[in-house]
């Protein structure tokens, strides 16, 4: 095993894919690149990250749990807490929702009949520590050391016990982060265990927080279980909670193997015989850290640490998803239940869409193309069983959180930068379906043809958002249709790309609901909050300030809606001074009515660049980096959001930003460090200097491309995948 763990310590760190063959890298040892990720930063109030132990897009994230119970709790895991109550195999990153969390274990000493609550324990700041691929702490209680590392599809715990008595490992198959209390203890809807032999426990579960989900699961531990119990259960529990014990001496330790799959026992089973043969956790420790290191390397940056720590904590960040759930066979349980293969051999989930879209699936087309087509594989694939391509698909399934259907955004941004990986005909054809055919919930495709809007009074909530996103994704559709050669389909969502003119209330300059018989919603206050979803409202987590500015892929138009770019400037001006008071918890991060801290707001300080006042533009940029980012758990104002919080940080830094994700062009701000350069694929590299960058020297100059001067307001992907240098001249004066 350990000269497994070599080899592929050294096939990661060598990837053919992806190598930096720097004559310095050639002739010195390779960068840790994962000594500048910090995976608690986030962990504080509502980053909702976590900071246990995963591989990149893995099925697995193995990580503490310190609650469950509650908006808070989404990633189950805050930095001010004390208590552990265990550690769990699968966790969200970032999101505002809850699910996963799946298989709860807690290795303690002592009485081993308690209440089912009363395994928890306090523990030491000082002995917790994280990096990628790799969380430990000691818990104070039973005097045992934790630690934890992860493969693809198995999570590796081991335990060291500094006290022997009564060495027992709690498994708790109910649990799950839930809202309630109510549905912490009804969420499990059956579990069946087996244990297959005195080290083997096998199992199916099936749960339902936001979507109904079924995971088999393998565990293996290195020692013999001498003795096993259930504890009693509540009258609405179906989740088994089991105490396993072991005969040990002082200082002797207990690892545990716990494979997941959604097809059934044996496919976990071969995801654990193919990924973690033996027991050698420091070459599985040591192989993640390659593992991660293959991928941090693609960007080199030139900065100090606080920088460094920000950018790769962000790289890290958004590689943990979306998750391979397809077993190593290629085989997954599809939104119909059925057990299937992948197309492509790989099947991704968690899906946050209407926030990755923007930034995080733009990043992944520069840095990670090799993912790309699996991704829009899946995306497909469960777009030809549900209907329509996912909304927020999680788990294989379809949870219908948010609006509009940004997976069309998603696959025409992959066609048009030329991947070809997928059958076109067959994604333009999930497109045309998800853009015309109503589905539940999220879509009435009659209404908002027939008034070219979705009307307030005849839509339950969210009538202004809806129309304005899904304006976006009829843009989107209509370029990959003419890219095809579709006329009719082209000239048809063309159309349709032009609705959001129908909400734009030249009296008011906001975009406004709209009744069905074209009168304005009355009485309108442009700041007005809410969370609509829960409770009402035209705006999706976000006011008229912050939706009016939500037409990514016309911004000529709306500037000529205002009646030119004075009255456009302006009025985008208020945006950043008219101070918002709010105390909803997804609308954070505030400049002003800008809501850095929610997603509609990313692109709002780039439309300065396009409307010819590009300095301030990079004054904001500078004023965010600087106000809503830190090296600290609580760095992140805002959800990180499956990685799009990080996303927007990687790119701004690089100085330019995916205003219009389908166009491949990245609209320039300002760079916020003083050098990058990116490997790319086929070994072309592209570096981005940023010359005379100081705190006083934050706007720019004058740009170069290859050493010729560079007037254009943005860059395209394929410039910069060709390889090449691009040089900001910087300065401190407008």
């Amino acid at each position: 095993m350990k000269k497994l763990s070599v080899f592929l310590y050294t096939l990661a760190l060598g990837s053919a894919f992806y190598s930096c063959n720097t004559a310095k890298q050639e002739t010195s040892q390779p960068i840790d690149y994962t000594q500048y990720v910090d995976p608690f930063i986030g962990a504080a109030d509502n980053g909702h990250t976590f900071p246990g132990a995963c591989r990149p897009f893995g099925m697995i994230q193995t990580s503490p749990v310190t609650g469950a119970v509650g908006w808070r709790y989404c990633s189950e895991y805050m930095y001010a807490d004390s208590i552990i109550w265990g550690f769990t195999q699968t966790h969200l990153n970032g999101t505002g929702c809850m699910d996963l969390g799946d298989i709860l274990v807690m290795p303690f000493t002592g009485q081993r009949h308690r209440a089912w609550d009363a395994y928890r324990s306090r523990f030491q700041k000082q002995s917790e520590s994280a990096t990628p691929g790799y969380y430990t702490v000691t818990l104070d209680q039973s005097n045992v050391k934790a630690e934890l590392t992860a493969t693809t599809h198995t999570a590796l715990h081991r335990y060291t016990y500094e006290k022997a008595d009564s060495a027992s490992i709690l498994i708790d198959l109910q649990h799950g982060p839930v809202w309630n209390e109510k549905q912490y203890h009804t969420q499990v809807k059956s579990c069946e265990v087996n244990w297959e032999n005195d080290s083997t426990l096998t199992g199916h579960v099936n749960n339902e927080v936001w979507v109904n989900q079924d995971y088999y699961f393998v565990m293996q531990f290195s020692r013999p279980v001498v003795d096993h119990f259930e504890l009693p259960m509540a009258a609405v529990e179906k989740g088994k909670r089991i105490v396993a014990s072991f005969n040990l001496q002082p200082g002797e330790e207990v690892l545990m193997k716990v494979a997941l799959s959604t097809t059934g026992v044996e496919g976990a089973k071969a995801n654990m015989a193919a990924e973690v043969p033996g027991w050698d956790f420091e070459g599985i420790r040591t192989a993640a850290k390659a593992d991660w290191n293959s991928y941090l390397s693609r960007i080199e940056v030139t900065g100090t640490d606080e920088e460094k720590t920000n950018f790769y904590t962000s790289f890290y960040h958004a590689l943990i998803q979306p998750n391979e759930i397809s077993d190593v066979d290629g085989r997954y349980r599809n939104a119909a239940d059925s057990v299937v293969n992948a197309t492509g051999g790989k099947f991704y989930s968690t899906f946050s869409l209407w926030d990755t879209y923007r930034a995080a699936h733009p990043f992944y087309t520069l840095m990670i193309p090799e993912r790309v087509d699996g991704f829009i594989n899946s995306l497909v694939d469960q777009a030809d069983v549900q209907g329509y391509l996912p909304i927020w698909g999680l788990w294989g399934k379809e949870n219908f959180c948010m609006v509009a259907n940004h997976g069309v955004s998603v696959v025409a941004e992959a066609y048009a930068k030329g991947f070809r990986g997928f059958d076109a005909e067959r994604a333009f054809n999930a497109i045309k379906r998800t853009q015309t055919i109503s589905h539940p919930l999220k879509s009435n495709w009659e209404n908002y043809m027939k008034y070219g809007y979705f009307p307030t009074d005849l839509t339950e909530a969210e009538s202004v958002s809806s129309t304005l996103e899904s304006v976006y994704d009829d843009y989107a559709a209509a370029d990959m249709a003419k890219r095809m050669g579709k006329t009719e389909d082209a000239e048809y969502f063309s159309g349709r790309a032009d609705f959001y003119k129908n909400l734009f209330d030249p009296s008011t300059k906001f975009m406004r609901p709209r009744k069905s018989d074209g009168t304005w919603k009355t009485p309108f206050n442009p700041s007005q909050i809410g969370h609509s979803e829960s409770v009402g409202g035209d705006y999706t987590e976000g006011n008229a300030w912050q939706y009016t500015w939500h037409v990514q892929h016309d911004v000529p138009g709306l500037i000529a809606l205002f009646g030119g770019e004075e009255a456009f400037l302006n009025k985008l001006d208020s945006v950043f001074t008219l101070k918002l008071e709010t105390t909803q918890a997804d609308v954070t991060g505030l400049i002003g009515q800008y809501a850095h801290g929610n997603e509609p707001s990313h692109h709002v300080t780039y439309l300065y660049a396009l409307a010819g006042r590009p300095e301030r533009t990079q004054e904001l940029i500078r004023q965010i980096f600087d106000t809503q980012y830190a090296p600290q758990p609580h760095g992140l104002c805002g959800n990180d959001d499956c990685g799009q919080m990080s996303a927007w940080y990687m790119f701004s830094a690089m100085g330019f930003y995916p205003v219009n994700p389908v166009s491949g062009e990245y609209v320039f701000g300002a760079p916020q460090m003083p050098e990058f350069v990116l490997h790319l694929a086929d070994g072309k590299t592209f570096t981005i200097k940023a010359e005379g960058l100081s705190e006083a020297n934050k706007y720019v100059k004058s740009i170069t491309l290859n050493g010729e001067p560079y007037t254009k307001n943005f860059i395209s992907h394929a410039d910069i995948v060709k390889g090449g240098t691009l040089v900001y001249q910087m300065t401190d004066k407008k």
